[in-house]
Protein backbone atom coordinates (compact mmCIF):
# COMPACT_ATOMS: atom_id res chain seq x y z
CA UNK A 1 0.00 0.00 0.00
CA UNK A 2 3.04 2.63 0.56
CA UNK A 3 4.13 1.58 -2.67
CA UNK A 4 1.44 2.63 -4.27
CA UNK A 5 0.82 5.73 -2.02
CA UNK A 6 4.37 6.48 -2.88
CA UNK A 7 4.14 6.00 -7.00
CA UNK A 8 0.53 8.14 -7.21
CA UNK A 9 2.36 10.79 -4.99
CA UNK A 10 5.05 10.85 -7.79
CA UNK A 11 3.16 10.76 -10.47
CA UNK A 12 1.49 14.24 -9.20
CA UNK A 13 4.60 16.10 -8.49
CA UNK A 14 5.84 18.11 -11.37
CA UNK A 15 9.39 17.01 -12.54
CA UNK A 16 11.91 18.81 -13.53
CA UNK A 17 13.26 18.43 -16.75
CA UNK A 18 16.32 20.61 -18.51
CA UNK A 19 15.76 21.61 -22.41
CA UNK A 20 18.98 20.50 -24.27
CA UNK A 21 17.67 23.93 -26.43
CA UNK A 22 20.45 24.14 -29.57
CA UNK A 23 20.85 27.26 -31.28
CA UNK A 24 18.91 29.39 -29.29
CA UNK A 25 20.12 30.45 -26.04
CA UNK A 26 20.75 28.38 -22.57
CA UNK A 27 19.01 25.64 -22.15
CA UNK A 28 15.67 25.53 -19.81
CA UNK A 29 14.91 24.21 -16.52
CA UNK A 30 11.41 24.21 -16.16
CA UNK A 31 8.66 21.39 -14.48
CA UNK A 32 6.49 19.66 -16.25
CA UNK A 33 3.53 20.33 -14.71
CA UNK A 34 0.25 18.35 -13.71
CA UNK A 35 -1.73 17.84 -17.35
CA UNK A 36 1.08 18.07 -19.04
CA UNK A 37 3.03 15.50 -20.68
CA UNK A 38 7.01 16.06 -22.26
CA UNK A 39 7.51 16.59 -25.91
CA UNK A 40 10.78 16.94 -27.34
CA UNK A 41 9.72 17.25 -30.91
CA UNK A 42 7.11 20.04 -30.16
CA UNK A 43 4.69 18.25 -32.00
CA UNK A 44 7.18 18.27 -35.08
CA UNK A 45 6.10 21.63 -36.24
CA UNK A 46 7.65 25.60 -36.99
CA UNK A 47 11.25 23.82 -36.13
CA UNK A 48 11.23 23.64 -32.13
CA UNK A 49 12.19 20.55 -31.77
CA UNK A 50 16.15 21.16 -30.31
CA UNK A 51 15.31 24.46 -29.82
CA UNK A 52 12.83 25.25 -26.96
CA UNK A 53 11.98 23.16 -24.04
CA UNK A 54 8.15 21.34 -24.94
CA UNK A 55 4.75 19.89 -23.72
CA UNK A 56 2.01 19.02 -24.88
CA UNK A 57 -1.28 18.82 -23.37
CA UNK A 58 -5.32 18.26 -24.57
CA UNK A 59 -6.27 22.16 -26.36
CA UNK A 60 -9.00 22.66 -24.17
CA UNK A 61 -6.46 22.92 -20.94
CA UNK A 62 -3.50 24.66 -22.63
CA UNK A 63 -4.65 27.95 -21.34
CA UNK A 64 -4.84 27.00 -17.91
CA UNK A 65 -1.36 25.31 -18.23
CA UNK A 66 -0.03 28.38 -19.70
CA UNK A 67 -1.45 30.53 -16.98
CA UNK A 68 0.47 27.98 -14.06
CA UNK A 69 3.66 28.26 -16.49
CA UNK A 70 3.58 31.96 -16.40
CA UNK A 71 3.09 31.89 -12.82
CA UNK A 72 5.65 29.27 -12.11
CA UNK A 73 8.73 31.22 -13.89
CA UNK A 74 7.08 34.57 -12.19
CA UNK A 75 7.88 32.70 -8.91
CA UNK A 76 10.99 32.63 -9.83
CA UNK A 77 11.40 35.99 -10.43
CA UNK A 78 10.74 36.40 -14.02
CA UNK A 79 8.92 39.78 -15.49
CA UNK A 80 6.28 39.71 -18.08
CA UNK A 81 7.17 42.64 -20.59
CA UNK A 82 5.31 41.31 -23.41
CA UNK A 83 3.43 39.47 -25.36
CA UNK A 84 0.51 38.68 -27.33
CA UNK A 85 -2.71 36.16 -26.73
CA UNK A 86 -0.59 32.98 -27.26
CA UNK A 87 3.15 34.21 -26.50
CA UNK A 88 4.66 35.94 -23.07
CA UNK A 89 8.05 37.22 -23.16
CA UNK A 90 10.22 37.12 -20.03
CA UNK A 91 12.85 39.36 -18.75
CA UNK A 92 15.14 38.90 -15.55
CA UNK A 93 17.90 41.16 -14.35
CA UNK A 94 21.23 39.56 -13.96
CA UNK A 95 23.45 40.47 -10.83
CA UNK A 96 26.42 42.08 -13.34
CA UNK A 97 24.27 43.81 -15.32
CA UNK A 98 21.88 43.15 -18.02
CA UNK A 99 18.37 41.23 -18.72
CA UNK A 100 18.50 37.10 -19.85
CA UNK A 101 15.36 36.76 -21.83
CA UNK A 102 12.63 33.86 -22.50
CA UNK A 103 9.44 33.70 -24.42
CA UNK A 104 6.48 30.90 -23.95
CA UNK A 105 4.56 30.01 -26.83
CA UNK A 106 1.41 28.25 -26.76
CA UNK A 107 0.03 26.51 -30.43
CA UNK A 108 -1.43 24.21 -31.95
CA UNK A 109 -1.01 22.31 -35.70
CA UNK A 110 -2.98 23.85 -37.61
CA UNK A 111 -3.50 21.52 -40.46
CA UNK A 112 -5.78 19.67 -37.82
CA UNK A 113 -9.14 20.07 -36.55
CA UNK A 114 -8.94 21.87 -33.42
CA UNK A 115 -11.06 20.45 -31.04
CA UNK A 116 -10.60 20.28 -27.29
CA UNK A 117 -9.12 17.18 -27.15
CA UNK A 118 -6.53 17.65 -30.15
CA UNK A 119 -2.80 18.30 -28.86
CA UNK A 120 -2.18 21.57 -27.88
CA UNK A 121 1.77 22.76 -27.06
CA UNK A 122 3.48 25.07 -24.96
CA UNK A 123 7.28 25.87 -26.26
CA UNK A 124 9.75 27.27 -23.77
CA UNK A 125 13.32 29.17 -24.81
CA UNK A 126 15.75 31.87 -23.87
CA UNK A 127 16.29 34.54 -26.15
CA UNK A 128 19.97 35.01 -26.66
CA UNK A 129 21.90 38.06 -25.57
CA UNK A 130 21.35 40.70 -23.52
CA UNK A 131 17.52 41.51 -24.07
CA UNK A 132 17.66 44.72 -22.21
CA UNK A 133 20.91 46.06 -23.94
CA UNK A 134 20.16 49.25 -26.02
CA UNK A 135 19.55 48.82 -29.60
CA UNK A 136 22.65 49.72 -31.52
CA UNK A 137 22.40 53.65 -33.04
CA UNK A 138 21.15 53.38 -36.71
CA UNK A 139 23.80 55.02 -39.13
CA UNK A 140 23.21 58.94 -39.77
CA UNK A 141 22.37 59.63 -43.08
CA UNK A 142 24.35 61.11 -45.52
CA UNK A 143 24.64 64.57 -46.01
CA UNK A 144 23.34 65.75 -49.33
CA UNK A 145 25.31 68.37 -51.39
CA UNK A 146 22.82 71.82 -51.62
CA UNK A 147 21.23 72.37 -55.15
CA UNK A 148 22.97 75.00 -57.07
Amino acid sequence: MKTMLLAAALALAPVTVTAQATGIGAPIEAPVLPGATLDPTCGSLYDMAGKAFCVTAPLASIGALAEAYIAHFESQGWIAAAGDDNRVVFVQRREAGGCDGMQIQAFYDPNRPAGPEAPGYIAMATIPGDVCAAAPAAPAAPATPPVQ
